[in-house]
């Protein structure tokens, strides 16, 4: 009886192969979200923000815009370490959570406002450089009109957000985003190949701006926080075939990365007025209010430069370098001149000066939007645009205007 009392039970064989179907497939679901996560995360950090740095490139400056790059990039990854930080030493594993109870109520409700707000702004950029884009692919079409009302802006964007944005972003589970992401992420290397080569091709024709290699210009607070802001797409002609296709690349791109915006804007919602669990009905309301709200901007404004200026220095700067060093400066016993507790002392006033001086400066400098405009060197009398060829380009004396243009 004893060593029946210690012997190993063996399962039947019919409960054996079920178990171990079961592991397998709790392991490969495993996996499955574990690359979803991965494609999301990329897609989100890199998405279509990849494009728009040649933008801050040239607000900073492009040798101060590197350095600015590989600093905001640093930062970045220390704010995250701080959070983890400040997480373990007050008990908590969400942002809100650990503002919440490192400075109340106050704190959670503002960084919550900040957590929706930076977001939802993005989803209405998103859909204003989805309509603009593919409204110039669409007039690209042999026999399309370009008057015509269907290949506008206004029509895209609302047949983008009926037909794939909203039913996207109606998923519940963000791992169910990971195949959008994925093609988002190959739409994004073929953007990368098309930029490479019409730098490539271009680059010995047009000729340098005289402030090109200028190591800092005063722009440079603006282009912290808006990183991730500008379209590298309006410098091409309209008539490039290539580009043509980078551009519908491009909108593609934003379309796919758009439902992840929402998703982190309806959880700060969830959170603070549900308690972080949302009904099905819920679900669906918040989720199209959210969404009809967004459309209803982006239709009435075509740019939004200066919206993004502001949503950089009012909600990133706060996100990223001030809330993160308070937590951790209010929380941690550590010695002063401890490494963290030193960087974070320079985190904070850096950050309040990015967001006052990102915000004068958006104010007092907006930057002019084109909103489309074919560049000078595009129209007939300068370029004619043709696949490769030997005569892709038809140069004009008026070269020498390109030293004195402005490269958004």
């Amino acid at each position: 009886m004893g060593y029946q009392g210690q012997q190993r039970i063996v399962p039947p064989q019919g409960d054996l192969d079920d178990r171990e179907t079961l592991v397998s497939e709790h392991e490969n679901k495993g996996k499955s979200c574990q690359s979803a996560a991965v494609f999301n995360v990329v897609n989100s950090i890199i998405g279509s923000g990849i494009i728009g740095l040649p933008y801050s490139m040239k607000q900073a400056g492009f040798p101060l815009g590197i350095l600015l790059l590989f600093w905001v990039s640093y930062i970045t990854d220390f704010s995250l370490v701080l959070l983890i930080k400040g997480g373990a030493l007050s008990g908590t594993d969400t942002y809100q959570s650990l503002v919440n109870k490192t400075f109340g109520f106050t704190g959670y409700l503002l960084l919550s406002i900040l957590q929706f707000l930076y977001p939802f702004i993005a989803m209405i950029s998103y859909n204003i450089i989805a309509g603009d884009t593919l409204s110039k692919v669409f007039q690209r079409i042999p026999g399309v009109d370009p008057e015509n009302l269907f290949i506008g802006r206004h029509f895209i964007i609302v047949l983008s957000t009926v037909g794939c944005t909203l039913p996207l972003s109606l998923h519940r589970d963000i791992a169910k985003l990971g195949k959008i992401s994925f093609i988002s992420t190959v739409l994004t290397t073929l953007i990368l190949g098309i930029v490479i080569t019409r730098v490539v091709s271009l680059g010995p024709h047009i000729s340098k701006t005289e402030d090109a290699w200028v190591f800092a210009k005063p722009n440079a607070i603006q282009a912290v926080g808006v990183m991730s802001f500008g379209d590298l797409f309006e410098n091409y002609c309209r008539s490039d075939d290539l580009v043509t296709f980078g551009r519908f690349c491009y909108g593609v791109t934003v379309i796919l990365t758009y439902p992840i915006e929402c998703l982190v804007t309806r959880e700060v919602i969830a959170n603070v007025f549900f308690g972080g669990n949302l009904s099905s009905v819920f679900h669906i309301v918040i989720t199209m209010v959210i969404i009809t709200v967004a459309t209803l901007v982006s239709l009435l404004i075509d740019c939004l430069g200066i919206v993004l200026e502001l949503n950089g220095a009012l909600c990133a700067a706060p996100l990223i370098f001030i809330i993160p060093s308070a937590c951790y400066l209010k929380l941690s016993e550590e010695p002063r001149t401890h490494l963290d507790k030193i960087m974070s002392c320079v985190l904070l006033p850096v950050g309040a000066v990015v967001m006052v001086f990102g915000f004068v400066m958006a104010i007092t400098n907006p930057q002019d939007c084109t909103h489309g405009q074919e560049m000078f060197y595009c129209l007939s009398n300068n370029f004619s645009l043709t696949n490769a060829s030997d005569s892709y380009f038809q140069l004009t004396t008026q070269y020498s205007l390109l030293n004195t243009s402005t490269f958004q």
